[in-house]
């Protein structure tokens, strides 16, 4: 069995491809940079060309083309974009349009003077171009992907508390990493971006959607010194933001998120003490400007036990030397595809057809 699973962040996207008739220490991976971060390129590219822009696809992952933007429309250039695309900037297209681009259809865009720059978060073409230079098919059994989708929050609410609300009703209807778990057709309607990440797929193969985050921690557990069933946190600190879960064993007693950049090493630190003592507060985090902070029904932390830290992600340096004394998980021996073998988690959770042989492969219990 061979699974393709594509973590998609801000600075990049790590691809796995699982194959069940080998060592998972063998599965071939590419980090490369993430969507986001290629269109940004290419925006910047026409800015000092002095070209206008002109933006199709889907909704994606912003930050890097976001600020690219901005930049390119503060040197004085002209930007077009398709209404799916502009998306990517603000759910509210008179937003989009305020910031100075000239929202047109799919047919007017192709005919724009410009740098044609295509939005969208899996690019499968790509990955198999890549693996067929090695000689590697491009066929897979299935598919696992994910990414962080604050989703479509209404108009003049905050997309943080957006985002944070839905991470809390998950955990609400079912306390466990695995129930933020999709299928395709499970995906509620307001989380746009995933939704347009999995109609990327242009296979027949089975697919399953997980949220970066918790496909951080479900890997992490994958680290034979971090997997057990005493409480524990595991932080995953990407390159936009930094999600907390204390846990025990896949079940969250609390969590926290935040944006990486906008924390210290010691707000890291102290967030997370306080998490695991149950006195962290959301409205601290939301108010410097993160997204918040939530105990599930019973998960109250007893601040006379630390729980041992296991850290991941690519700004994980920021803890180095901490009073936290952090593990630095590094799961089937490497920490940056910790996403993806959440992702294959993810994947046989949601396909019990592949359940034992990805579990299997993974060295999880199917309980």
């Amino acid at each position: 069995m061979r699974i393709l699973a594509v973590d998609v962040g801000t600075g990049t996207q790590d691809i796995l491809l699982f194959d069940s008739e080998g060592a998972i220490e063998n599965a071939l991976q590419l980090i490369m940079p993430a969507p986001t971060e290629i269109a940004a390129r290419r925006i910047r590219r026409a800015t000092a060309a002095g070209r206008a822009v002109v933006l199709t696809g889907v909704i994606a992952g912003g930050g890097p083309c976001h600020w690219a933007l901005e930049d390119h429309l503060r040197a004085g250039h002209a930007a077009y974009a398709t209404p799916d695309a502009a998306t990517t900037f603000d759910d509210d297209l008179e937003n989009v349009e305020r910031m100075g681009v000239t929202l047109v259809s799919e047919d007017e865009a192709a005919r724009v003077d410009g740098e044609q720059v295509r939005l969208r978060d899996l690019d499968l073409d790509a990955i198999r171009s890549a693996l067929a230079a090695f000689d590697v098919p491009g066929d897979f059994d299935g598919i696992a992907v994910g990414c962080l989708d604050h989703g479509a929050a209404p108009p003049g609410y905050s997309d943080r508390l957006f985002r944070f609300e839905h991470l809390r009703r998950v955990v609400e209807a079912r306390n466990d990493l695995r129930a933020f778990a999709c299928l395709p057709d499970e995906l509620p309607e307001y989380l746009t971006r995933a939704r347009a990440l999995v109609s990327c797929i242009d296979s027949e193969a089975p697919a399953v959607f997980l949220d970066t985050g918790p496909a951080a921690a479900l890997g992490t557990l994958q680290d034979t010194n971090v997997r057990n069933d005493a409480p524990q946190l595991v932080l995953n600190l990407g390159n936009m933001h930094a999600l907390c879960f204390h846990l025990r064993g896949t079940q969250i007693i609390s969590l926290y998120e935040h944006h990486t950049g906008e924390v210290t090493a010691e707000q890291i630190e102290t967030f997370t003490e306080r998490l695991a003592a149950g006195t962290l507060e959301h409205e601290e985090i939301f108010g410097s400007k993160g997204h918040g902070a939530f105990y599930a029904e019973g998960g109250n932390g007893d601040p006379s036990a630390p729980a041992p830290v296991a850290v991941t992600g690519p700004q994980r340096g920021k803890l180095r030397g901490s009073r936290l004394s952090p593990y630095f998980a590094v799961p089937h021996g490497d920490m940056m595809v910790s996403g993806c073998f959440g992702l294959l988690w993810a994947f046989a959770e949601k396909h019990p057809s592949a359940r034992d042989e990805v579990l299997t492969a993974l060295g999880v219990s199917a309980a």
